[in-house]
């Protein structure tokens, strides 16, 4: 056991000897986690286009235009000062601006004088869309009074009003029924969605946390073989030998500590997916540990196999990044298998990056436990088996 620590912690040693090795162990995953994960909708925002508005009136009409607004499935309200509002439109920071005047209320509405102030960007797929929501409101807030005013003169034909404030009186009975049959009026469009569930699974925050960690975890585990070229161009590999350890004794020792850096790592990562992307990587401790375990060992006895062909230290590090990004690329890290066509979703399956994606999304994206991810698991001890069978095979100190 005392061997088995002090290769891990030599192996330790010889990679973090410099300080930029934390850029690559903890800084650029947290970064490229953010940017991949930031650039694609979450699903979780409101969908509607912005409308700034700017409330001059503060009047019941004003209210029930901003309320209709609220209602709407095109457009939500955002209510800004003139002066803000102004700023914004002018930076082209907001597509459409609409300003209710002073003065918009019932008298004006009835007068026919009310005007309301719509400002549009030009050529804004946006601001005509909103321009549409905006009008829809206007009418709708509008027919009511009018449907008001109807019922007054009707009844003012009867000579129903023996003063100006029985007709007023009568005008917000009226105002009010008409709101009321309105509010209660169902829609004469139905929208019915299909049921037809979507092929691809794919949330962008709980891929690209899964994605990059595999990414930033595998291409150093693959950096084992620049241990071992390192070593033999230092001659410390020889020395090791020299002594009473076996080849399997040194090649464990070196797969234990490198392992035990990476989950380390990953659990870095898996924290900072939990507490800043607030994602679900908590739910199943037991069968995150498990797939992590189990894809950090495949990794590294790949890192291991790739060290007994290697000549050089340059060579193997070249080496572990090409096939850490070419891997992480075609087993789904960066973007869904579903995007590939079936012959490569079918081939890339003697990936072990493919394995531990999808294990992975087992647990975070589709919620399911330990019993789900032992396929996965199993595979990807396969792996660790196979190529930690061979580099103890092909293993020599020259």
């Amino acid at each position: 056991m005392k061997k088995l620590f002090a290769i891990a912690w030599k192996d330790a040693v010889i990679r973090f000897s410099t300080i930029a090795e934390l850029l690559f162990f903890i800084i650029l995953p947290i970064i490229f986690t953010l940017i991949m994960a930031g650039g694609t909708p979450s699903g979780e925002g409101d969908p509607r286009i912005r409308l700034v508005v700017v409330d001059q009136a503060q009047t019941p009409v004003s209210q029930g235009i901003l309320a209709e607004l609220e209602k709407s499935t095109a457009v939500w309200p955002d209510v800004l000062s003139l002066k803000e509002a102004e700023s914004q439109f002018d930076a082209r920071e907001a597509a459409v601006v609409l300003i209710l005047p002073a003065g918009l209320d019932l008298q004006a509405i009835q007068n026919g004088t009310a005007e309301a102030d719509l400002r549009q960007q030009p050529n804004n797929l946006n601001a005509t869309v909103a321009a549409r929501a905006v009008q829809t409101a206007l009418r709708r807030v509008g027919s009511a009074v009018n449907a008001a005013n109807m019922a007054v003169k009707e009844a003012e034909a009867s000579g129903t009003f023996e003063s100006e404030t029985d007709r007023q009186a009568y005008f917000n009975d009226a105002l009010k029924l008409a709101q009321t049959a309105q509010a209660e009026t169902p829609e004469r469009v139905t929208v019915i969605e299909g049921a037809t569930p979507d092929p691809t699974e794919y949330d962008p925050r709980a891929n690209q946390s899964t994605g990059q960690m595999i990414t930033w975890v595998f291409i150093p585990l693959f950096g084992i073989s620049a241990l071992f070229a390192y070593e033999r161009q230092q001659g410390t590999l020889r020395r090791i030998l020299t002594t009473p350890t076996t080849k399997a004794t040194y090649l464990f020792g070196t797969i234990a500590g490198q392992v035990a850096v990476a989950m380390v790592q990953m659990t870095i990562l898996v924290l900072f997916g939990i507490f800043v992307m607030k994602l679900g990587w908590g739910r199943e401790p037991l069968a995150l540990f498990v797939i992590m375990l189990a894809s950090a060992l495949a990794a590294a006895s790949i890192g291991v196999t790739m060290g007994t062909f290697v000549k050089s230290e340059g060579q193997a590090s070249g080496l572990s990044t090409m096939f850490g990004m070419v891997m992480a690329l075609l087993g789904g890290c960066w973007y869904p298998l579903e995007m590939f066509p079936p012959v490569v979703q079918n081939l890339v399956k003697v990936l072990p990056t493919t394995w531990a994606m999808e294990g992975m999304l087992d647990l975070v994206l589709r919620g399911r436990g330990l019993i789900d991810i032992l396929p996965e698991a199993g595979v990807l001890l396969g792996f660790a088996a196979v190529f930690f069978t061979v580099g103890v095979w092909r293993f020599r100190y020259e």
